[in-house]
């Protein structure tokens, strides 16, 4: 992608997203968008009795909506609103090294493909100590509103 902004709206803010998370499952699960650069999208998870699985380590799960939160705000930012919505389409994550509880763990979305029909997004969640996580192909449906 090039270096120039993608978002439709050029003056979008951390603290209007984390608003649109309230009463979600990301509410419910921590995530907190941590910084928005001219084509990326980041968030940070903690790892917690909400995220782990029994060995209390990062549930898969978990990553997989990570991955899934940051590339489904990010698409719906990209789009206009008023036109259009964007929905996963798609998943696939690789999960490469587990993440511990008490840990948190920080994802970043950048697209690998902005189409009018669809967005292809790579996710990458890296622990503290910038070690790769996982990493999650996102497709995402662009969808017309007058066409639901």
């Amino acid at each position: 992608m090039s270096k120039q902004e993608i978002w439709h709206k050029s003056d979008i803010n951390i603290q209007e997203i984390q608003a649109f998370s309230k009463d979600t499952m990301m509410e419910t699960l921590d995530i907190n968008y941590t910084e928005i650069t001219h084509n990326s999208l980041s968030a940070s998870m903690p790892v917690d009795k909400r995220t782990v699985q029994p060995l209390r380590k990062l549930h898969g799960g978990a990553s997989c909506v990570l991955a899934e939160t940051l590339g489904s705000v990010a698409s719906n930012m990209v789009v206009n609103q008023k036109e259009f919505f964007a929905v996963g389409q798609h998943i696939s994550t690789h999960h490469l090294k587990a993440a511990n509880e008490g840990s948190v763990v920080i994802g970043k979305a950048t697209p690998i493909h902005l189409g009018t029909r669809t967005h292809l997004w790579e996710i990458l969640i890296h622990d503290e100590n910038n070690n790769l996580i996982s990493t999650t192909k996102l497709t995402m449906a662009i969808i017309k509103k007058n066409n639901v």
